[in-house]
């Protein structure tokens, strides 16, 4: 019983830290969406767009990098599971979106964004009720 308790305190930690490390990171992205939604951008505004988005990314992979080492092997067999799930959903998304903007239903650059923040929102949800259901 005492072995469960630590297992779960172990979880939880691993949780908090996750959650510590993503919400600035949340932000960034929150940002660098921003900055790339204007519809007619100065160079200035360009150029702090990217540096956003680069920082951004590699802010992602530092959480990712992180949460995968806090994790023991159970766990990251989840979430790599639930990337995978999510990658083929932003994939078959994309493909879809690709051959409606060949057809001039819509315009793809307008969805592209909204097709990866739903992959990573499809990921989290995934590993989120997996974790949570096969306790």
């Amino acid at each position: 019983m005492t072995e469960q308790i630590q297992q779960d305190q172990v979880r939880r930690a691993a949780r908090r830290g996750v959650l510590i490390d993503g919400v600035p990171v949340s932000a960034l992205g929150v940002v660098a969406l921003a900055l790339g939604s204007s519809p007619s951008p100065g160079t200035a505004q360009k150029d702090w767009w990217i540096a956003t988005t680069v920082v951004f990314t590699l802010a992602i992979a530092w959480v990712l990098l992180r949460a995968f080492r806090r994790t023991d092997e159970y766990l990251r067999r989840i979430q790599l599971e639930s990337m995978a799930i999510a990658f083929a959903a932003v994939l078959v998304a994309l493909q879809v979106a690709t051959l409606l903007d060949a057809a001039g239903i819509i315009q793809l650059h307008q969805v592209a964004q909204l097709i990866f923040l739903g992959g990573v929102g499809l990921w989290m949800t995934i590993a989120d009720l997996r974790t949570r259901l096969n306790r």
